[in-house]
């Protein structure tokens, strides 16, 4: 037993290949058992998770429940994984997910259900993987191993035009992640020049180098890295792929993608961009905020004008992880939390979004908003739950998009580096549009009169039935949670802001003492 505690966090990332193996014996032919194997083994990953929730003391700095074993001796590369209160709550938001999205599509999947149940559990490996690696030849490794599972579930139980998006997903991320790759293997290099060093993967060991990097060397370095993350955001103008992903992507995809895959970028600003490439950060940073400001804007506007229910929230993730981009480049500690409180928020509202879309989906067959209508008479529950989300969606005081919005903002107006109002009035304007695109879309979908003879697209539609609401109740619960009582999960991940912030200041003030000396002897 004290084995298994001390090997917490690797059971976490490795116990979804136990229900793989208990699947891959059931025949093909027993639906019910496969389908219920993967749920079950999905439920025992997340209370796993919860010891690591309960048991981290939030407040230490640095990683805990590491773990340590050789892999590539000759270079140095081995297995390392430990968490902090950023991932933490990134991998507990992972094993929330995976479960409810396996409930929410438990009848939409028909067609090589072994697979698919297979391919998600396979993907939560690679997810959890990313977030605990704290070896950056490791962390490369599950980056590129989630891509697969994600690849086929877009390729296979996608919709009409699933090959296209799906091959434009991956070589979108792959040639992002090639990047990363030489500049991995660069700092393991440049680790190997200084005084006493040797070729490392080890992030712990890279992060005291940081100081000794040439400025120049760190711009190539962190562009590489920001590159393979801002894809995968994804940042303006980087962002074609997602609409095409999402519409295509089964509803699970969908959940896991917008509530999971895309934080992986932003998690990869804070975790590598900034500790290992301090002075290129600062550097880039108005770069990156016009950059997110411009994606806020951007996919709010165009979000408006979609005739799809399903491509509107997709853009809606472009406009809403401009926001976390902005708060972690404002290197203040209210916008790095809101920030790290974003990516829950908006992997649990889009997620829940996604869910609702393809509950509807399954009944009328159609997305076009201008099939609907008055929809909220025929399934007032459905109705209710929609409403809840869209609320959380555009911000509403009470509910959890507030927090995140709120402290990104405050954050923002607050930053002594990118030292403006500009970026955080033009923000702003993102939640406006959110309230106008998300109000609309939902007025003309649940709102009006009811549809000749109660038929949607030559379909009746039913309300929610008892699992379609269990599945949604406990993303309710989070949502009004977070929204009236933050705390919770705000001390989590505290201490990461802190150091982070702390670290930024003393690489400013350095530079700064830099340029004054170099203006005095000239």
């Amino acid at each position: 037993m004290a084995m298994i505690s001390d090997a917490i966090l690797s059971v976490t990332i490795f116990l979804p290949l136990i229900g793989i193996v208990v699947i891959l014996f059931l025949d093909r032919e027993h639906l019910q058992a496969v389908k219920m194997t993967g749920l079950l083994t999905g439920v025992i990953t997340f209370l796993v998770s919860l010891i690591l929730f309960f048991e981290f003391d939030q407040t230490l700095s640095g990683f805990q429940f590491k773990e340590q074993g050789v892999w590539i001796e000759g270079l140095n590369i081995g297995y390392l994984v430990g968490i902090d209160g950023l991932s933490l709550l990134l991998i507990v938001l992972t094993t929330f997910l995976t479960p409810i999205a396996l409930l929410g599509t438990w009848n939409s999947i028909t067609h090589r259900l072994k697979e698919y149940t297979i391919m998600m559990l396979l993907l939560e490996v690679g997810m959890v993987g990313v977030f605990a690696a704290l070896d950056l030849f490791l962390f490369y490794v599950f980056w590129e191993a989630m891509l697969i599972p994600m690849y086929f579930i877009i390729g296979i139980w996608g919709g009409q035009e699933r090959v296209y998006a799906a091959v434009k997903f991956f070589l979108f991320t792959l040639f992002g992640s090639l990047l990363m790759l030489v500049a991995i293997l660069s700092l393991g290099v440049f680790a190997s020049t200084l005084p006493d060093g040797r070729f490392t993967t080890n992030l712990l060991e890279l992060i005291p180098h940081a100081s000794k990097t040439p400025a120049q060397l760190q711009l190539w370095m962190f562009l590489a890295f920001a590159l393979s993350f801002a894809i995968k955001v994804p940042l303006f103008p980087l962002h074609t792929w997602l609409p095409d992903a999402h519409v295509e992507a089964p509803t699970a995809g969908s959940v896991i993608l917008a509530g999971v895959l895309l934080k992986m970028g932003t998690y990869g600003f804070i975790r590598f961009c900034l500790p290992l490439f301090p002075e290129a950060s600062l550097k880039m940073t108005p770069f990156l905020s016009v950059l997110a400001v411009i994606g806020i804007l951007y996919g709010a506007l165009v979000a408006m004008v979609q005739t799809d229910i399903k491509k509107l929230v997709a853009y809606s993730s472009v406009s809403h992880l401009g926001f976390v981009v902005l708060g972690i480049f404002s290197m203040t500690e209210e916008g790095m939390q809101g920030a790290i409180i974003q990516m829950i928020n908006h992997g649990l509202s889009t997620g829940a979004l996604f869910l609702i879309v393809g509950m509807v989906y399954d009944r009328a067959h159609t997305r076009e908003i201008s099939e609907f209508g008055g929809v909220a008479k025929v399934m007032p529950v459905f109705a209710a739950f929609f409403m809840i989300m869209t609320l959380s969606s555009i911000g509403l005081p009470g509910l959890n998009g507030f927090v995140g919005e709120f402290l990104i903002l405050l954050g923002t107006f607050k930053s002594t580096i990118l030292n403006s109002y500009a970026y955080a009035a033009a923000a702003a304007g993102g939640v406006i549009f959110a309230a106008v695109y998300m109000l609309w879309m939902y007025q003309r979908v649940m709102l009006g009169p009811v549809r000749e003879g109660g038929m949607y697209h030559g379909h009746k539609l039913t309300d929610l039935s008892v699992r379609e609401i269990a599945v949604l109740v406990p993303i309710v619960v989070f949502v009004v949670w977070i929204g009236v009582y933050p705390a919770t999960f705000l001390e989590k991940s505290g201490a990461v802001a802190k150091e982070m912030v702390k670290k930024i200041e003393e690489v400013k003030r350095g530079s700064q003492v830099r340029t004054a000396s170099l203006s005095d002897h000239q």
